[in-house]
């Protein structure tokens, strides 16, 4: 409550410092406006129970000091309670953030329990740097074990850090830590094989508009090669001979991205699978040679078997 009214530049209207002016003085319609905002607020931020006490009142003053009286106690055993919650709080499996939180929601209850020396003084400047050392070695002492070697180093400097700055030392540790636990991330091969192979599945043909290859390997375009189900064979007359140096040498610029695993064309592997053969289409090819030399060579044989007339040792003897 004290925040808001100082916000709002109203706290002289409740701690005695802006009294109430002279009935008829000039700025006694502006007090009461000011008084009136000030109570409406007080109104709204008490319970229902205690708000039926202050509803008759016209006087934030009044109404501010009856509240302090009644409920701004300090009370011995909160105090003994706090200190003692100060000294029992550990981390435990809480992280430095969490603990070093709680600590100083406690270490500010307890300021405001208890009235510190304020001043410029020699005496009061030494009195704040043991407040803070005794905090300091409070936050040290709840730490755990996991935390001595650098616990140590902290005792070890010269002058002793703030508490604020010791939370910051142990705070990066810790971070260190949690990075060096978490084991590196190791790609997969089905993931590389994935992405390899939705990028193969992305490449359309300019020709055919099919996916998996491109133009300068569609079959549709420099035709079919031996031993693929639609091929017809070369010197057929209609058909579109198979142009072999031409698909070569677009297979071999788009290589890198319409090949995954080894595995060539997307419509050569589907017709090579569909016909069940288990042959390249350099291997089709070198045994359709053979099998036409082969031919060649047969008709190049006259035929002596069926040759008629006798035999040269026919007239040897009997045979």
């Amino acid at each position: 409550m004290k925040i808001g009214l100082r916000a709002k530049n109203k706290l002289a209207f409740v701690d005695g410092s802006y009294p109430k002016p002279d009935q008829g003085s000039d700025k006694e319609l502006q007090w009461e406006r000011c008084n009136a905002i000030v109570l409406s607020w007080i109104m709204n931020a008490v319970s229902k129970e205690i708000f039926g006490g202050i509803v008759y009142s016209s006087d934030a003053a009044v109404v501010w000091n009856d509240l302090r009286e009644r409920f701004d106690k300090v009370n011995g055993s909160r105090i003994f309670a706090i200190h003692r919650e100060i000294g029992c709080h550990v981390q435990g499996s809480n992280s430095i953030s969490t603990y070093y939180s709680k600590l100083r929601q406690l270490w500010d209850e307890y300021a405001s329990l208890v009235t510190l020396p304020i001043c410029s003084c020699e005496s009061s400047k030494k009195f704040i740097a043991f407040d803070q050392q005794h905090k300091l070695l409070q936050f040290l002492m709840g730490l755990n074990e996991s935390f001595t070697h650098i616990r140590s180093h902290i005792l070890m400097m010269d002058p002793l850090p703030t508490v604020s700055s010791a939370f910051a030392i142990i705070s990066q540790e810790e971070s260190h830590r949690s990075l060096l636990s978490v084991p590196p991330q190791r790609l997969e091969p089905s993931a590389f094989y994935s992405a390899q192979n939705k990028r193969k599945i992305d490449v359309r043909c300019e020709h055919c508009n099919m996916l998996g290859h491109n133009k300068d390997t569609c079959f549709k375009l420099h035709g079919y090669p031996p031993g693929h189900k639609f091929y017809k064979g070369p010197w057929k007359a209609g058909n579109q001979r198979f142009d072999r140096e031409g698909y070569d040498k677009g297979r071999a610029m788009g290589k890198a991205n319409t090949t995954v695993a080894g595995v060539d064309h997307v419509d050569q592997s589907s017709a090579a699978t569909s016909s069940g053969s288990f042959f390249s289409p350099d291997q089709y090819a070198a045994i359709l040679k053979l099998l036409e030399k082969e031919q060649i060579s047969d008709k190049q044989i006259p035929p002596t078997v069926n040759i008629a007339g006798p035999l040269k040792w026919e007239d040897s003897g009997d045979w």
